[in-house]
């Protein structure tokens, strides 16, 4: 099922209130994030899918990389089939829809896999996400490195500078933050994939907006809290992104939160 469907992430507020600037120096003791990341795919899923299921499982692998952030982004508006996805929400519809409109090309549908918030492909096909990858991360101006810190309670985060923007224009980058879940596993009773029991990785349980990033050298920092809002969060990506669904310009993901 390779279906059409039917903009933007809303920050959550109190969180965007917590952003400061962290202390300087070393933290001894601390988990700090892979830094080395290359690319950020996000999948977008949902459990009412029948052709899902195997792009979820395929996922696993992208999301066992310490090269990459691969993040599940499960959507809502299969619902309608007669099962709630339970682990969906509005906000990935909406960022989506919103990729869609950026690019120009309409094509919303899943299981659709975003690389670096600029192109897509079928997400159950590896051959063709492993060329998009490929063909993405060889051509990728202003990337920058990202770098999280956990200690005793607080997140620190950290982004280094980069020249310029994707287009050649003026910085306006926010600085967003993901609170994810591992794995899943669900148990479906309804619908397309009723009776199956389908395992969902680095899936997004919700994503805030801490502030703005211009292209200086930035730190910050939040309650680790803060990320903890629906039960099950035991990772955390920061994505550098062009207003609410555009080019990412730098990643990190922290998998023990």
């Amino acid at each position: 099922m390779n279906r059409r469907s039917f903009n933007t992430l809303a920050a959550s507020a109190g969180i965007a209130g917590s952003l400061g600037l962290a202390a300087k120096g070393s933290l001894c003791g601390a988990e700090t994030a892979t830094t080395d990341i290359k690319a950020v795919l996000e999948l977008f899923t949902s459990q009412g899918c029948s052709s899902c299921p195997a792009a979820d499982a395929l996922f696993e692998r992208f999301a066992m990389r310490t090269d990459m952030v691969a993040l599940t982004m499960p959507v809502d508006y299969w619902d309608y089939l007669g099962w709630k996805d339970t682990l969906a929400s509005h906000k990935f519809t909406k960022r989506q829809r919103e990729y869609a409109r950026l690019r120009g090309d309409g094509q919303i549908y899943t299981p659709q896999l975003v690389v670096n918030g600029s192109a897509h492909t079928n997400g159950a096909d590896s051959a063709a996400i492993d060329a998009l990858v490929s063909k993405v991360t060889s051509a990728r101006p202003g990337w920058t490195g990202v770098k999280i810190v956990s200690e005793k309670g607080q997140l620190h985060i950290s982004a280094g500078g980069t020249p310029q923007r994707v287009d050649g224009g003026k910085l306006d980058v926010t600085v967003w933050t993901a609170a994810v879940s591992k794995r899943v596993d669900v148990m479906v009773k309804r619908g397309e994939n009723a009776g199956k029991t389908l395992s969902y990785f680095n899936v997004v349980r919700d994503v805030t907006a801490l502030g703005m990033w211009n292209g200086e050298p930035t730190t910050m920092r939040l309650p680790r809290e803060a990320l903890a809002q629906k039960g099950g969060e035991d990772a955390c990506a920061v994505l550098l992104q062009a207003g609410m669904a555009g080019p990412i310009y730098g990643a990190a993901m922290l998998r023990t939160l």
